[in-house]
């Protein structure tokens, strides 16, 4: 039987999109909705996944992060079924190949492409993205030697092999992985996957009894790029996996690149034959990033932004420089500032001044001077409601530390930019789905409990202003 992406049931009704979006603008405002949501298109409606398009990268991560509960709760209203929203960068040839061929395909189809996926993953979480190419990698001192080490292999298989890049977070380690697979693709099976996601398919197949399938998923592969694979530590039977996948593929001469956040002798509960073979290709730091670097990504992603807005985007000169020498934590953080402050000009339809601009900052450029981490926070928040770290992060439930629990965690979702299971292995290993109930019991709570409210605030500030981090 033909394992169709899409609707099997074609008796069921299909969204009205149309009546969607005026649903949208009511709740939205006029001018959110014209702003962005009026910039999204429908592609494709499947039995419990959409697939949307907007024109550019900026546009998508803006209303991701800010709309994307509300979008989904609102299309749930008229299609219970639905998970999961997808979207993808329209661009010309994407429309020319809608225009070509039929805009779904099924699976047996979606196999034949030279990128390969697990079987029933065609939600595709880790698809190689056009737009993270080396034509777009903006060089400095700071990862000149990891970019032309990447470029290198994309042009010479298995010369460098693996091929190991680490660096902080948001430091164009997915984008220099996400451009080697660009190239790779045209000639050869590319696998990309992130350590997480990996994890994943590997329980997933134990529990469904099919271990063969991702055996041969895996092993038969050109290339196989791993981002973020600090995240496989600990987990003893999938390390015990991967050892024989990485032997298997090298004895075949299939290019390995990974990602990591550190060194492979600073991997925590990795084991050391693995650490070891890491160590045994080429392992390339990307550093911090100098002023020079940071002042060509900020020239380069504003003259993205004129495009795209028709030159109604003006950052001047002052602001340019000003980001440029205090966002200095990531690359990420230093574009999401820009967006902010473009985001600020489109609204207010006014150029902001610098005063406004360290208004619009203030917590980044706090983060950025404190180094807020999670063990900083969990030690004020223990201070504060007098409760001991391990107390916190035991397993117990009383009363009396579910609350300060909650409040750390919802901190450390605030005022860092660790992902949802970062932080809950931060907290004793727990899963991502505690940490997600924490963050909402709190935000509850505080619309609730004004002493909470006053509580929260000062935790905050405290962290946040504090220099000396001070318990």
């Amino acid at each position: 039987m033909k394992n169709n992406l899409q609707n099997n049931n074609p008796a069921e009704k299909k969204i009205d999109w149309e009546n969607i979006k005026k649903e949208m603008r009511s709740r939205f405002g006029n001018d959110i909705f014209e702003s962005w949501i009026n910039k999204i298109e429908l592609v494709e409606e499947y039995h419990n996944y959409i697939l949307f398009s907007v024109s550019t990268r900026f546009i998508r991560d803006w209303i991701v992060s800010r709309y994307l509960d509300q979008i989904l709760k609102i299309i749930k209203e008229h299609k219970k079924d639905l998970i999961r929203i997808e979207f993808i960068i329209k661009n010309n040839k994407d429309v020319e190949a809608r225009d070509t061929n039929p805009p779904s395909k099924t699976y047996n189809e979606i196999n034949k492409d030279n990128i390969s996926f697990i079987k029933d993953s065609y939600l595709q979480y880790n698809r190689i993205d056009p737009n993270k190419n080396f034509e777009n990698f903006i060089t400095g001192e700071s990862n000149k030697l990891a970019f032309e080490a990447s470029k290198k292999v994309s042009k010479d298989i298995a010369h460098y092999n693996p091929l190991y890049l680490y660096g902080g977070v948001g430091m164009g380690k997915t984008h220099l992985l996400n451009a080697i697979g660009l190239v790779l693709k045209e000639k050869n099976k590319v696998m990309f996957i992130s350590a997480e996601r990996f994890m994943y398919q590997f329980v997933k197949s134990i529990k469904s009894n099919d271990m063969v399938k991702f055996k041969e998923y895996f092993r038969n592969t050109d290339i196989l790029l791993i981002d973020d694979i600090q995240f496989m530590n600990g987990k003893e039977a999938m390390q015990e996996e991967f050892f024989h996948t990485f032997n298997a593929l090298l004895d075949k001469n299939s290019q390995i690149i990974i990602s990591a956040d550190r060194p492979p002798n600073k991997l925590s509960r990795i084991q050391e034959r693995i650490k070891s073979r890491f160590s045994g290709g080429l392992v390339v730091d990307i550093q911090n990033t100098d002023y020079e670097l940071r002042y060509k990504i900020i020239k380069s992603k504003t003259e993205e932004l004129k495009l795209s807005y028709s030159n109604q985007v003006i950052i001047s000169e002052e602001i340019q420089n000003f980001l440029s020498k205090e966002i200095r934590t990531s690359i990420r953080e230093l574009v999401g500032a820009l967006n902010r402050i473009v985001s600020f000009t489109r609204i207010y339809n006014k150029v902001p001044s610098l005063s406004e601009v360290k208004v619009i900052l203030k917590d980044l450029l706090n983060l950025t001077e404190n180094k807020v981490d999670i063990d900083t926070i969990q030690t004020i928040v223990c201070k504060f409601y007098k409760i001991s770290k391990n107390e916190m992060l035991s397993p117990r439930r009383s009363r009396y530390l579910v609350r300060p629990r909650q409040t750390a965690i919802y901190l450390s979702k605030m005022l860092t930019s660790k992902s949802l299971p970062e932080i809950g292995r931060s907290f004793s290993n727990r899963d991502h789905t505690t940490v997600i109930h924490s963050v909402k019991t709190i935000e509850r709570l505080r619309k609730e409990d004004s002493e909470l409210n006053i509580n929260i605030d000062s935790l905050k500030n405290k962290i946040l202003y504090n220099k000396e981090n001070e318990v």
